[in-house]
């Protein structure tokens, strides 16, 4: 279990003041001119030693990713990008972090949009999140009035901008390319790659779009030291995270901890344990709404971290751990979850745009077993057509759910298929 003194967002329940005053307090903005005197190289460097992983879900290394950034871009500008649209069902930490701790965002996007030789950071937060977006807004107005940001950021002779643009709360503007179309004016819809955004990003430039939580914990690395960070967690899986979890647990909460907790010791220590009792449980999804569901025979053992989910064919995604007691229709949830795919695919790629509408029709008769027992082959072999041949992830996301439900429900959606069979040939 993670300490206090470990933790990086200390004011993750906004009982401190939000704003610079409250923020240096907490030690933000501290050593930021130091740091960023390190130079670009060892900055990245650092992070590289850390095994920092992306907090946005796919986990890609972030000093590798930063590293993809040319060293010389010649006219062309380059950007950082920061990706705040958290719109994945489940998944509420980083509004934690816009809302009560704009400012350990801000310092770092100054030190990695340094490290990347980015001029310039964008901040693309969703359109919903109007109350982090004002605070986002007066923290980066304080940031300009105290100079830590602008000409001579901080004393370091850098010259650094940062910007707020709200979305319009399309879920897939959360995948980086699409969000570079929005943020350009245009339909949100994933690009091509390549190229990727490292060479041709926003408006042609160079670009490296993180995650707000991704960011925000560079400095704080750099500060307290890479083996520090590395002391938490697991080998390729280190540092803490903050988990979201929701459903049928006694107090949903969001929580820092460290790398690796058992998924039973986090759900009984933070969220006060399964409605019920653990014996009540049916499933998990541990991940966000994207990732492969797990049943109750897994989730008493596996660990929360990115292989270790990957072990189990399921993953950590964005650390959104809902929780499903026995009074879940586990059939009826994954085909919500479907609706929502279909619901926010852009419509760009064949298999994504026909094939989330496909399943949640299955899954809609599903539900009440109104199919064949073939069917659910069928709905298997249509995940992997879909899973992989899209532009981007979206259509894996619809995908894996479902490929979750059958792999370890099987027995449910046969049984209803049964039962549905018998009734009818009972009322005839």
């Amino acid at each position: 279990m993670l300490q206090d003194k470990d933790r990086i967002f200390t004011n993750l329940y906004g009982q401190d003041d939000w704003r610079l005053e409250g923020a240096r307090r907490r030690g933000v903005w501290s050593e930021i001119k130091s740091q960023v005197e390190l130079g670009r190289d060892k900055i990245i460097e650092l992070v590289k030693d850390s095994d920092l992983r992306g907090r946005g879900g796919a986990g890609f290394p972030t000093g590798l990713k930063w590293s993809f950034m040319p060293k010389h871009s010649g006219d062309r500008p380059a950007y950082l990008v920061v990706n705040a649209d958290e719109s994945e069902p489940g998944t509420c930490k980083d509004r934690e972090i816009l809302r009560n701790d704009p400012h350990r965002l801000l310092e770092g996007c100054l030190v990695a949009g340094f490290a990347m030789g980015a001029n310039a950071c964008y901040i693309y937060i969703r359109g919903e999140f109007f109350n982090e977006a004002s605070n986002v807004q007066v923290a980066i107005d304080e940031a300009y009035d105290a100079g830590l940001l602008g000409k001579n950021a901080c004393g370091t002779g850098y010259d650094y901008d940062v910007y707020l643009h709200r979305g319009a709360g399309a879920y897939i503007c959360g995948e980086e390319t699409a969000l570079l179309e929005s943020l350009e004016g245009k339909k949100g819809q994933p690009r091509l790659k390549p190229p990727f955004p490292a060479m041709v990003g926003l408006y042609g430039c160079p670009t490296t779009i993180n995650n707000v939580e991704t960011i925000a914990v560079v400095p704080e690395i750099i500060r307290r030291g890479v083996p520090w960070w590395s002391a938490l967690g697991r080998p390729k899986n280190t540092g803490t995270k903050i988990f979201s979890i929701s459903g049928h647990v006694n107090k949903p909460c969001n929580v820092e901890e460290e790398m690796g907790i058992p998924l039973k010791e986090l759900i009984d220590k933070h969220a006060g344990g399964v409605r019920g009792g653990w014996d009540n449980l049916l499933a998990v999804i541990p991940g966000g709404s994207s990732v492969p569901c797990l049943p109750k025979r897994v989730c008493d053992s596996v660990l929360m971290d990115f292989d270790s989910l990957r072990e189990v064919k399921s993953g950590l995604g964005t650390a959104a751990v809902i929780v499903m007691d026995k009074s879940t229709d586990i059939v009826a949830a994954i085909q919500r979850l479907a609706h929502f795919y279909m619901h926010e695919s852009c419509g760009q790629c064949t298999p994504c745009r026909e094939g989330t509408g496909w399943m949640w029709r299955v899954l809609t008769r599903m539900i009440e077993g109104r199919a064949d027992v073939e069917e659910i082959d069928t709905l298997l072999d249509v995940t992997y057509q879909v899973e992989g041949h899209t532009i981007c992830a979206l259509g894996d996301a619809a995908a894996w759910p479902v490929q979750g439900l059958i792999r370890h429900f099987r027995p449910e959606l046969e049984h209803r298929i049964v039962e549905y069979k018998k009734t009818a040939q009972a009322a005839e």
